[in-house]
């Protein structure tokens, strides 16, 4: 039990060391600065393309949505999941090791060149949490949490982290096995991470993006903001376009679907108007919704 406390008691120490060596000492790996600079690049194309012309450089509810950006990347982890999570970790290896199971590890990929690693884990985590997100529309307490992300009315590159926290939990806790199983390290991460992190701000962003053929590989801001459409194409309740990097994945299982080209969709779900304008209220809604108060 002691060794648990410790995992406990070092997550937090070391993710608060990381977070203070993130702020005081930038490098090319320092995800702090690249957020900042990838979300001033993104909101400058968004100030001088704008698709939306009528709508407003600080858009509804923008701080609300930059404080998520931060407190998604890096609070929400110094607060309690890392440290959470490393003994989460723990525990799960301790509970292989009594089947004689010592590593996850079932594909060897060090020994293919570095560009075709990451490809792979590109696209093996892009489809791991194409389906995650096929899940947070399609189980009914899941939709609770991703509502929040769903209450975003009018769309911009912030919007692209708000996100309730438990959604960082049933992300991370379904993609580890597969990820663990080709045996990809954290510093793998940084520039697979980067590029979903960009496509993620642009998918978002209030700009028009054609792609041309490369449409039925990326997801695109034309086709995300159906994501987010109050009123869905018939035939699809739980939703469209549920790509979060890839659209290959919409287009291969028939969820792809852009009926017309319109920047002014309405967004949101049914009753949004409903939902909590706050953050704190918003991070409590989905457990007292599915507890049966609202």
């Amino acid at each position: 039990m002691e060794k648990y406390f410790e995992a406990f008691y070092m997550g937090y120490a070391n993710y608060f060391m990381y977070v203070l060596n993130e702020i005081l000492h930038p490098s090319w790996h320092n995800y702090f600065y690249w957020l900042i600079a990838i979300s001033f690049f993104v909101w400058t194309l968004e100030i001088v393309f704008p698709w939306r012309k009528q709508q407003a450089t600080i858009r509804h509810d923008f701080w609300l949505d930059v404080f998520y950006m931060f407190f998604n990347f890096f609070l929400f982890s110094l607060v309690v999941y890392n440290a959470v999570s490393d003994v989460a970790v723990l525990a799960f290896n301790d509970f292989l090791g009594l089947f004689g199971i010592q590593n996850l590890v079932a594909i060897q990929v060090e020994s293919l060149p570095y560009w075709s690693q990451l490809l792979i884990l590109l696209v093996i985590r892009d489809f791991v949490q194409w389906n995650i997100h096929r899940l947070l529309h399609y189980v009914p307490w899941l939709w609770e949490f991703h509502k929040v992300h769903h209450s975003v009315v009018e769309m911009g590159f912030a919007a692209h982290l708000r996100y309730h926290w438990m959604e960082t939990i049933t992300y991370r806790s379904l993609e580890y096995i597969p990820l663990a199983m080709i045996g990809f390290g954290i510093d793998d991460f940084i520039i697979v991470h980067l590029f979903t992190l960009t496509i993620g701000h642009l998918n978002h962003a209030n700009i028009y993006l054609p792609l041309g053929p490369f449409k039925y590989i990326l997801n695109s801001p034309q086709m995300h903001l159906w994501h987010h459409a109050e009123e869905l194409p018939e035939g699809y309740p739980n939703g469209i376009n549920f790509g979060i990097t890839l659209s290959i994945w919409d287009y291969l299982f028939d969820y792809a679907k852009i009926p017309y080209q319109d920047s002014t969709l309405k967004l949101g779900f049914p009753n949004i108007h409903l939902f909590p304008k706050s953050f704190w209220k918003q991070v409590k809604y989905p457990f007292e919704k599915i507890k049966g108060k609202h």
